[in-house]
């Protein structure tokens, strides 16, 4: 029965299946709110969409205009 307290340990990620997720949003509602891009690539896209995790650099108000998968989502709203 000692066996069913054993933590599991999270196994390593193998780094070439995780793309980068490009998170862009607004710190505000207003219309004049700064549009701000940040690049996760430590993380994968459900984690990111979680509400539970918090993501440093995102604040928790920000409004997230959209979420993209891979390098051709780096600066397309600038």
């Amino acid at each position: 029965m000692n066996y069913l307290h054993k933590k599991t340990k999270k196994m390593k990620r193998d780094e070439k299946y995780i793309f980068p997720v490009v998170v862009t949003f607004k710190t505000s509602n207003r219309s004049n709110a700064k549009i701000k891009q940040k690049v996760i690539r430590n993380r994968n896209v459900d984690e990111v969409n979680d509400v539970n995790v918090k993501i440093p650099g995102i604040p928790d108000k920000a409004i997230i205009l959209s979420i993209g998968l891979g390098e051709s989502f780096i600066g397309k709203f600038k």
